[in-house]
């Protein structure tokens, strides 16, 4: 912190000192009088001085330093002109210039607001106005998003690509990086992760009728957090000033799974309206609402990896049934003292409830070996078509896991003459609780004659498989987990405006605090018995698509029998004993301060923008955990205590320069720093004999520098053409990794030789991309041909990072590409659209990614993803001004899951989903 205290105060006395003339300050709103609609995102210009910005909440905008004199004010949306009038500014003065549309007879007939191309063009002002390098999806009707929630929509922006989890979109990557090296926040507040051990929120979580935009920052200022690598994804919520009176909106929609033949519903309300109160004083209420409960599942065939020269050594079946239920809501309020002062209140809740059941048929395969003159059992590899000896599992899994979030922010904004002031006061908290899982109860049999036959779709044969009477319990494993993740911040930015040598400037300087706290608590409690034969814990065969799977285990008799060992154990430190040192690796707490500050200025000199300056933050860590020597039936335990402190200073310079009317250039110098996943850093030691296993507190943040150079010509409605080049030097890029006969661990563990799993920091990564992007609406085609869309773009990508690891004296190193990370990305989307009627037809591909280091001396064990081109269709038809149809239709061509070993040809993983219809039907006010 004290790095800046000069520049701050060299910043405050510049902004004191440089007013050199006594300009004025236009400013006004926006509104149109036929239909109440306030016209956020309009392009507000002055012609003569070259001066535009956008309208933002209220219709309102704000134009400072405007030297004395007469002016042209335009204000256009889209390819249209709203409004042109002369003004008059004069010295030390505000002129307010309310514009207010279809007031008279000239009416404007269509003015574009909603639809498909008037959503593509507001997102493109946004881009082309702004300081940063974005990408932004606009969804300004409540219910306007067509995709699911927020992360498929997020997918269709060039250069990122989304994570499923069953199928549905969760998390989002950006130019290669993974989610953990993206930032995600709510109307400016950073939301933290329930799920332990991660940063990353999944996007599922934020109910699609609150959105009003979804916005990717890609080259960050210094006024912006610095922890983000690919970029920082900001979601923007419906706000109730956007609009005049009263507005809602209500949802409701049937979805079918083809894969389950499920019917689920969803239902969604929205709504607020504005009270204007004595002079400029405005109170604007907003509130949103959603459901959803989808039942469905998928099928899988997998082998983890288990290949051996084109031989399998094991492999399992599973069946997945799955009910997730999502309830969102927040209350929005927003009131305006006046024109200079405003105040915000942001809440936001989500409730996501997982409720899985997993049926599993596991086989090991087996050979005979004589071992000192008795026969005995031993693992193998086997190709596909042979059959012979194995040890077969059947596992179920029964577990509810429940996930909230909560978030308030309250906040203001201040313009005083030509200072503004705004401010943030936040707390969020998020949630993950697992209160009684059966997270296995497994039943095995050692029987003949099974293989496999296929090696991209492996499926078990064998008829002793299915007889329930060979197979007898082997162990129940019970789990309840906790974790929460609580983050309070408070930030203050200061912004003067001022003119520089006869050109508008300003130096904006503030301070962030950030506290957070990651806590993880577990329980593992396991159970056996003898003589319990699985005949009597069956209910019906299951349902399996891609082969013969067999009969399906009884939750509730598996439950039943789970509840009864757990009485019968002799007393309760025999219950807890079983699970013991599993509990305790898992448990910790990490608190993590980051404080900043940042002092940075911007200067419009003619076509070109500049912006510079830097950002410090400083980070503090504390964690505890434990260490654990030893087994459940005799362990030493031990807590454990760490802190890391470390500090940053961020340079960054940004340039924008119009090279044309309707086209520019941009460049950017910037830096940022991501800390580690809490899983990397938690402060556990696991030691049994000389095996170890631990995080690494001491671990360094990833620190990237980051060039991006690029060009956009925009072309009419709804129309770019662009292209970005961007470059990243990560240093710090951790891993996982082996450590053997290390010096520190030997101690730990009092062996010799000890092998040790862990996270290391690498040598520095590189990553280098190139985005295309194209958009056009073609409405100079004769009717009806003047309704067609296309929007296309496609991302390159090239990352390099080293791994490496000690084995005994032999150092072992290896260039790999980042995790996660396609080579390239696309999307293609044509649409139509009228009066009546809206069609979208989307296709998103991404190319095979590394997703898991097998072997560091050997690629050939890596396990990738294979390469996914998903398409979707949406469709909706306005039965009435108020009223719409729509209907949806996800993962048309029934794309797969798929990854492999090495090669395509084998298997690591194969999930089936089936494709997914709904058909809604939505009212609204407006």
């Amino acid at each position: 912190m004290k790095l800046l205290i000069k520049p701050l105060v060299a910043s405050l006395a510049l902004a004191s000192a440089t007013l050199v003339h006594a300009d004025g300050i236009v400013e006004g709103r926006i509104i149109d009088a036929a239909s109440q609609t306030i016209y956020k995102g309009a392009v507000v210009r002055l012609e003569e001085a070259k001066r535009q910005t956008l309208s933002g909440q209220s219709g309102r905008f704000r134009l400072p330093q405007v030297p004395a004199g007469e002016y042209t004010l335009t204000i256009t949306l889209g390819d249209q002109t709203l409004d042109s009038r002369k003004i008059t500014v004069t010295e030390n003065t505000v002129t307010s210039t309310d514009v207010v549309v279809n007031d008279g007879d000239d009416m404007i007939d269509e003015v574009l607001v909603y639809g498909q191309s008037a959503q593509m063009q507001r997102a493109l002002d946004r881009q082309r106005y702004s300081d940063r390098i974005i990408s932004a999806v606009n969804a300004d009707a409540i219910g306007e998003l067509p995709d699911a929630n927020a992360a498929e929509a997020l997918q269709r922006i060039p250069g990122l690509s989304i994570e499923r989890d069953q199928g549905e979109g969760r998390f989002v990557r950006v130019r290669g990086m993974g989610s953990d090296y993206n930032s995600v926040s709510v109307n400016g507040t950073q939301i933290p992760a329930p799920e332990a051990g991660t940063r990353s929120v999944a996007l599922d979580v934020i109910p699609s009728n609150l959105i009003s935009s979804l916005v990717v920052t890609k080259s960050l200022t210094p006024d912006m957090d610095a922890n983000s690598i690919g970029g920082a994804i900001e979601i923007e919520s419906i706000s109730a000033l956007d609009r005049e009176g009263p507005f809602y909106n209500a949802d409701l929609e049937y979805s079918y799974d083809e894969l389950t033949e499920n019917t689920n519903p969803k239902l969604s309300l929205g709504g607020g309206t504005t009270i204007a109160m004595d002079g400029d004083r405005r109170l604007g209420i907003a509130a949103a609402a959603s459901y959803e409960s989808r039942d469905f599942g998928s099928e899988n065939t997998e082998t983890g990896g288990a290949w051996d020269d084109g031989e399998l050594e094991e492999m399992e079946m599973r069946d997945y049934t799955i009910n997730r239920e999502r309830i969102g809501a927040a209350l929005n309020l927003d009131y305006e003292h006046d024109i200079n002062n405003a105040f915000h209140l942001r809440t936001l809740y989500s409730k996501f409830t997982d409720d899985e059941q997993r049926q599993a048929l596991i086989a090991e395969f087996q050979e005979l070996v004589i071992e000192d003159g008795e026969e005995e059992r031993d693992g193998t590899s086997r190709a596909s078509g042979d059959s012979g000896l194995g040890e077969v599992s059947r596992e179920l899994k029964d577990r509810k896991e429940t996930q909230t979030i909560k978030s308030v922010t309250f906040g203001g904004e201040h313009f005083i003459n030509d200072w503004t002031v705004e401010y943030d006061l936040g707390t969020s908290s998020a949630k993950e609780d697992e209160p009684d899982s059966m997270d296995s109860a497994v039943f095995t049999a050692e029987v003949d004659n099974i293989g496999f036959n296929g090696s991209r779709q492996p499926i078990l044969f064998g008829s002793e498989l299915y007889d329930t009477s060979n197979f007898e319990l082997d162990e129940i494993e019970r789990v309840r987990s906790y974790s929460s993740d609580d983050l309070n911040v408070a930030k203050i930015d200061i912004t003067r405006d001022l003119i520089v040598a006869d050109y508008p400037a300003m130096v904006k300087f503030g301070g962030k605090l950030k506290n957070r706290k990651k806590h993880m608590d577990v329980d593992i409690r396991k159970y056996s018995a003898d003589d319990i034969s699985l005949s009597d814990y069956t209910s019906g065969s299951t349902d399996y698509s891609l082969g013969n799977f067999g009969p399906s285990l009884s939750s509730s008799q598996l439950r039943s029998l789970m509840n009864t060992l757990a009485a019968d154990a002799d007393t309760e430190a025999d219950a807890v004993a079983e699970g013991f040192v599993d509990s305790l690796i898992e448990d910790y707490t990490i608190e993590e301060d980051v404080n900043a500050a940042y002092v940075m200025g911007r200067i419009d000199m003619d076509q070109l923008q500049l912006i510079g300056g830097l950002r410090h933050e400083q980070t503090k860590q504390k964690s505890k955990g434990y260490e654990v020597n030893g087994d459940d039936n005799e362990a030493n335990v031990s807590r454990t205590h760490f802190s890391n402190d470390y500090s940053h200073t961020l340079p960054s310079l940004l340039a924008k320069l119009d090279i044309a009317p309707d086209t520019q250039v941009r460049a950017a110098w910037t830096n940022s720093v991501v800390r580690p996943t809490f899983e990397m850093i938690r402060p556990n030691v696991a030691i049994d004999g000389d095996e170890l296993e631990a995080g690494n507190p001491d671990l360094k943040p990833l620190e990237s520098s980051n060039l991006d150079l690029g060009i956009e010509h925009f072309m009419g409605n709804a129309g770019v053409i662009s292209a970005f080049a961007f470059y990243k030097s990560i240093d710090n890029f951790s891993y996982e990794t082996e450590i053997s006969d290390n010096d520190y661990y030997n101690s730990l563990a009092g062996e010799d030789d000890t092998t040790t799993t862990t996270f290391e920091n690498g040598r520095t990564a590189t990553v280098k991309g190139l985005e295309l992007a194209y958009s056009q609406k073609f409405a100079t085609l004769p009717a009806p041909f003047n309704g067609l869309l296309l929007s296309a773009n496609v991302t390159f990508v090239d990352s390099k990072a080293t791994i490496e690891s000690d084995d005994g004296d032999e150092h072992l190193s290896r260039t790999i590409s980042l995790p996660q990370q396609s080579d390239t990305t696309g999307n293609l989307m044509v649409g139509y659209e009228n009066d009546t009627i809206s069609l979208r037809l989307a296709a998103n591909y991404k190319s095979d990614y590394l997703d898991e280091v097998g072997n560091l001396e050997d690629s050939s064990e890596d396990i990738k993803q294979s390469a996914q081109t998903q398409v979707d269709f949406n469709a909706s038809y306005k039965v009435s001004e108020h009223i719409k149809v729509r209907f949806k239709a996800a993962n048309l061509t029934d794309e797969p899951y798929y990854a492999y070993q090495g090669s395509e040809r084998y298997n690591a993983q194969y999930e089936d989903y089936g494709p997914t219809y709904s058909l809604g039907l939505s009212y609204t006010s407006f």
